[in-house]
């Protein structure tokens, strides 16, 4: 009954306050993310995905319910032993809102949590009085009235949570969006080759991953950007000091470093936000080291040469909306051509380094700021009304651009060059590192091919050329710790 109580106490306090930090199980699932070894991250990565952050929650609210509910046990039993019914859902009660509110910090979430174990006590010891099958002991009766109400309120938790996780951003283009949003946004839906079961060019559900389960809440109202460390003068800025700034606004694709080689964590949005070079140079750096660390909100940090943020942006606009929370709101970095991993979300902190220091997931083994691989997926298989087969996908070459894709219907014997969408943008503003310029824009391309398909099961593969004409590698290799590489094929029957 102990336990059941307790999963009344998470589940009241996730109704309380949903899926935000102050969720009970929120700082331990933090806790446990940032002690399992890099080996064990990059297993669940590369067999889990999403899944992994997922269990880890889990874990953590079961660990959770199961101290709440030793905490519980301890107001009935001093109720037992006062044979006083009214003293263990109050005192329990009590307990777990003490406990909960050290842990958290959180009157909500802590409300919540004592809210559902003192209902869960009081079902449980009114018990006696409730009409029961025939001989079912009194001991029973509290074990099914407890886990009736750990039952109840989970479901009034997940009804009224239900409001407070990130969704995906209609692709509606907003009625206040300035000029230049509302031209982009409409140029991609324009240049969309409408595939069916394609992406568009601007994603419909863009993917999210975190370090944490449970994305940080952000009061933009206290929320500051500082520049620190080896600077002339450390600098801070709040978000009108941001939009104050001169901006610029356009597209980005990001892809998951820990995606699977045709995997779905590869999407695209139109940004607006601000040169993260030019807030840098505000505070005269004074390192030889010429690199910076990236803090975020949530306890993540990246480094990162400072001529590799030569492009890049704070963006503070997705879409012409302000960001959504799951996306860094109030501000995220975005590095062209880089794995979405080193796309800080929250930022709150630049920090100029006097030496070189190893990121979140550099720790972790992962190679981190290493330019994205290039790609072309195939996500989308169509039989057309004539009886031919129709191909689709994306193609992502990061800042060295896709200049086309080629599609082969025989195992790799033969190629054919593949309807390529027009690109978003032609050109960038900014130069990029020596050696390196022009540079393309950091934009997918979808694709598209048809052919007469044979009679048999066959195999489609599909590569993309860079830019300058360099064609993608066939050799394979596993996410682990660069990201994957290789050819994709699908066996078309």
């Amino acid at each position: 009954m102990a336990l059941f109580t307790g999963v009344a106490a998470v589940a009241g306090s996730f109704a309380a306050v949903g899926f935000t930090p102050a969720f009970v199980a929120s700082p331990l699932e933090r806790w446990l993310s940032r002690q399992m070894p890099g080996i064990v991250v990059a297993t669940a990565i590369e067999y889990l995905g999403s899944l992994g952050q997922q269990l880890n929650l889990v874990m953590a609210a079961l660990l959770v319910a199961v101290v709440l509910g030793v905490t519980a046990r301890i107001g009935m039993a001093v109720g037992d032993a006062l044979y006083n019914r009214a003293v263990p859902p109050v005192l329990a009660g009590t307990l777990v809102f003490a406990l909960v509110t050290l842990v958290t910090g959180s009157f909500p979430s802590s409300g919540g949590a004592a809210l559902g174990t003192a209902i869960a006590l009081a079902a449980a010891t009114l018990s006696p009085a409730m009409p029961v099958p025939d001989g079912t002991s009194p001991g029973r009766r509290r074990v099914l009235a407890s886990l009736g109400t750990a039952v109840g309120v989970g479901a009034v938790a997940g009804v009224l949570g239900s409001g407070s996780s990130t969704s995906g951003e209609s692709m509606e283009i907003p009625e206040n969006a300035s000029p230049d949003v509302r031209n982009a946004l409409q140029t991609a839906a324009d240049n969309s080759l409408g595939v069916d079961d394609l992406e568009p060019l601007v994603s419909r559900d863009f993917y999210n991953v975190d370090i944490n389960a449970v994305d940080p809440e952000v009061d933009v109202t206290e929320w500051e950007l500082t520049v620190t460390g080896a600077v002339e003068e450390e600098i801070t800025l709040d978000i009108e000091d941001i939009r104050a700034m001169d901006s610029r606004t356009e597209f980005n694709t990001l892809r998951c470093v820990g995606e699977s080689l045709n995997g779905t964590k590869m999407d695209n949005a139109l940004w607006t936000g601000v040169d993260v070079v030019d807030i840098v140079e505000r505070a005269n750096p004074q390192s030889d080291c010429e690199c910076v660390m990236l803090r975020a909100a949530d306890g993540y940090y990246e480094e990162f040469p400072i001529a590799a943020l030569n492009g890049a942006m704070l963006a503070y606009q997705m879409n012409g909306r302000p960001l959504p929370r799951g996306h860094g709101y109030p501000l995220r970095a975005l590095v062209p051509g880089h794995w979405g991993e080193i796309n800080v979300k929250w930022l709150t902190e630049i920090e100029v380094l006097e030496r070189e220091a190893d990121g979140y997931w550099e720790e972790r083994g992962w190679h981190g700021t290493g330019p994205v691989e290039t790609v072309a997926k195939i996500h989308a298989t169509n039989t057309l009304s004539d009886g031919h087969k129709q191909v689709g996908g994306h193609a992502y070459a990061g800042t060295r651009g896709v200049s086309a894709v080629e599609v082969s219907t025989d195992g790799g014997e033969t190629w054919d060059e593949a309807t390529l969408s027009e690109p978003l943008m032609e050109s960038v503003d900014w130069d990029g590192d020596p050696g390196q310029t022009p540079h393309a824009p950091d934009v997918w391309r979808q694709w598209a091919y048809e052919y007469d398909p044979p009679d048999e099961q066959h195999e489609v593969i599909a590569r993309a050329i860079e830019a300058d004409g360099t064609v993608q590698t066939s050799e394979r290799r596993e996410k682990f710790p660069r990201g994957p590489t290789g050819w994709v094929s699908k066996t078309i029957r």
